[in-house]
């Protein structure tokens, strides 16, 4: 199946050199282009994508206003939003996984890890590494400031033991690969597991599942500087 792609990037040329390297692939192709995160929005509605290429600061409304509003909107329940941008800060890297982004990465990666990225929140699955985003989600994701819970806590009774363990090592940034070795398991069963809790606690995609993880105190906060 073919990943549909919408590139939101207020830089012609960088868009240009984007859909270059997107339509290169045999399995991805670009549906649409946007300057503005109002275009992006409008865009989306009409491309229906797999995957939105965001920027952050573009002019007008920017990159996380027109994620909140792409992540919002029940018609486009199907489109991830992966978040590429030169600023990327622990601020910008919590707001983005608060508002409903799959995954960020900096404009600094290398073109095999952009387009494994694409693939990755294509998949259903978030882009966090194991190591600084887990320290993002811990430092910010359990603040006062991080808006009201996605899901509420007594709907993690809904988990079985197993589902909640297997919840509790992807918050921690484990990938598939990792919790299946770790657990004995296949690959197979542990996304298995990861798609029936993702259900259970209704949460859209592997971002949102951690961040329930961490907002419902299923997974505890790491003490700064751990």
């Amino acid at each position: 199946m073919t990943i549909r792609v919408l590139l939101a990037d207020d830089q012609a040329l960088l868009r240009g050199t984007f859909r270059l390297l997107i339509d290169s692939c045999a399995d991805m192709e670009v549906v649409g282009e946007a300057a503005d995160g109002g275009q992006a929005v409008a865009a989306a509605r009409a491309h229906r994508p797999d995957v939105v290429l965001m920027d952050i600061r573009m002019p007008g409304t920017d990159g996380l206003a027109a994620t909140a509003a792409i992540c919002e909107d029940p018609d486009l329940a199907g489109t991830r939003v992966l978040i590429l941008t030169m600023f990327e800060t622990e601020e910008y890297v919590a707001r983005a996984l608060r508002v409903g982004a799959s995954g960020f990465l900096g404009k600094y990666v290398t073109t095999d890890a952009l387009l494994d990225g694409i693939r990755t929140v294509a998949g259903g699955e978030a882009l966090l590494s194991p190591g600084a985003t887990r320290a993002l989600i811990s430092r910010f994701l359990t603040t006062p400031a991080a808006g009201p819970p996605l899901a509420p806590v007594e709907r993690l009774a809904d988990l079985t033991p197993r589902e909640q363990e297997v919840t509790i090592l992807a918050a921690h940034g484990k990938s598939n690969d990792r919790i299946a070795a770790e657990l004995v398991l296949s690959v197979l069963t542990v996304r298995t597991h990861i798609q029936r809790a993702m259900t259970k606690l209704g949460a859209r995609d592997r971002a949102q599942l951690v961040v329930i993880a961490y907002q419902s105190g299923l997974v505890r906060p790491e003490p700064p500087g751990l």
